[in-house]
């Protein structure tokens, strides 16, 4: 039986396919400190943990493409045998937890020196250290699973440099839509080489270290809402005032520089919630106001951000998108069918998703959209009688149009914000300028932290 860290060419070429979908699915794909992944050796990448299969995903998106890495993934997805072939074949392994059964604990001593084979061959470990996935943006606390992985294979290699914990931090815009932005942010290697006279001398001790400071850098990557009275009120006030501190930092308004400004933000909060209560107990109260008259209104927080009403800009996007109208309805008519299956599927199945709706979406539309593709393409290609090469260019033209038909709808739904807005200010609605004077004082309160 060949080892789960072969790296077989049938792997890699659904791996290839896999990872091509997966930035399609993303609007903007960002990755920043590729130069922090080691060339060669033994590796253990840890990243937090927000979104299901799409975290592994990130990770594996970024690596050099035959380095394949062995994931560890919770015990109750190998059930049944077509599964477990399936998961053995991306490279996965079951992780058991007291919620499997204890009985079923003592099976985790394979794993461990399956994991301890890899790394021994030089191959790549991926770990989520947080050991379970949550849809909130803060890290939770680290399991010692890793850290015990990674001392004892360095054992072998004493203080010599071997294995390296490299900390991946992702950033979601949104954990369940289609076309948001994607931001995997590559820290620099760790050597657990570094704590092995500590680790020999007071296992406990360079095991918490070590942890400490993967923790540290793994928040220097994310996005850290570390708290768990104000989490709503930290997510709000971070949203309001991204636009401000971007503009106080004076950078470009790149949605890098957005999530450096949302980490300060961040960083200010949690400051504030330890030494000012009174004022942490204020701006929730407002951001909870604020959030609920954006419900009433039926806006966002971006509105408020905009510059002033400009009638010849929304004319000239209403011709824009009046033009292009049959574009929508040609690209909505060709994709409508495989991007609402999966969902239609889901109801019918009652399938309950918490945070891995968009890992659904992503692997069922992985391979629905081909598939629908190819016999639309066919359709249209016998219906219009053309030569053979039109059926090449009428398979992906259809997910271009796919594109402009998402894009074009983005910008409807935003023309209608925007005139309900200045409709809404033009009628002096109190709710409305109520909510204006609360986004302003959410700004200034994150400014004087």
């Amino acid at each position: 039986m060949s080892s789960i860290y072969d790296y077989k060419s049938s792997y890699s070429l659904v791996r290839r396919y896999v990872l091509f979908c997966f930035k399609l699915f993303y609007g903007e794909y960002i990755v920043t400190g590729r130069e922090n992944i080691p060339k060669e050796g033994p590796i253990i990448y840890a990243a937090n943990h927000l979104n299901a299969l799409m975290d592994p995903l990130a990770v594996i998106s970024v690596v050099p493409i035959k380095q394949p890495i062995v994931y560890l993934a919770r015990a109750d997805m190998f059930k049944k045998k077509a599964v477990i072939k399936i998961l053995r074949f991306c490279k996965i392994l079951p992780a058991f937890r007291m919620r499997d059964g204890i009985g079923n604990l003592e099976k985790n001593h394979g794993i461990f020196e399956q994991c301890l084979d890899v790394l021994e061959h030089n191959k790549a470990l991926g770990i989520m250290p947080e050991g379970n996935q949550g849809p909130y943006r803060r890290l939770r606390p680290l399991v010692k699973g890793i850290f015990r992985i990674a001392f004892t294979a360095q054992e072998k290699y004493g203080t010599q440099p071997c294995i390296k914990i490299v900390p991946i931090g992702i950033d979601m815009e949104d954990l369940e839509k289609f076309g948001k932005h994607l931001i995997i942010n590559i820290g620099k290697p760790m050597e657990v080489s570094d704590y092995m006279t500590e680790y020999n001398e007071n296992p406990v001790h360079a095991t918490n270290h070590i942890r400490n400071n993967l923790r540290d850098e793994l928040i220097s990557l994310t996005l850290n809402l570390a708290t768990e009275k104000h989490y709503d009120c930290f997510e709000t006030a971070v949203e309001v005032a991204n636009t401000d501190v971007v503009k106080q930092l004076k950078t470009p308004d790149t949605t890098l520089s957005r999530f450096s400004a949302r980490q300060k933000i961040a960083n200010r909060l949690i400051k504030m919630e330890k030494r000012k209560a009174k004022t942490a107990e204020k701006l929730d109260a407002i951001c909870s106001e604020y959030k609920a008259n954006l419900v009433k209104l039926n806006l966002h927080s971006w509105v408020f951000d905009k510059k002033p009403f400009n009638y010849l800009r929304l004319v000239a996007t209403s011709l824009l998108l009046t033009v292009t109208f049959p574009v929508f309805i040609v690209g909505f008519s060709l994709n409508m069918l495989p991007f609402f299956l999966p969902d239609v599927i889901r109801k019918i199945m009652k399938l309950n998703l918490p945070g891995g709706l968009s890992s659904f979406r992503f692997g069922l539309g992985m391979l629905t959209f081909p598939v629908f593709y190819i016999l639309q393409g066919i359709l249209i290609y016998k219906k219009i009688q053309g030569y053979l090469w039109y059926l090449i260019i009428i398979i992906p033209a259809q997910y271009f149009l796919g594109k402009l038909t998402f894009q074009w709808y983005r910008n409807y739904k935003k023309l209608l914000a925007r005139f309900r807005y200045h409709k809404l200010k033009k009628q002096k609605s109190p709710i409305l300028e109520k909510t204006q004077f609360l986004h302003e004082q959410i700004t200034r309160l994150v400014q004087a932290l």
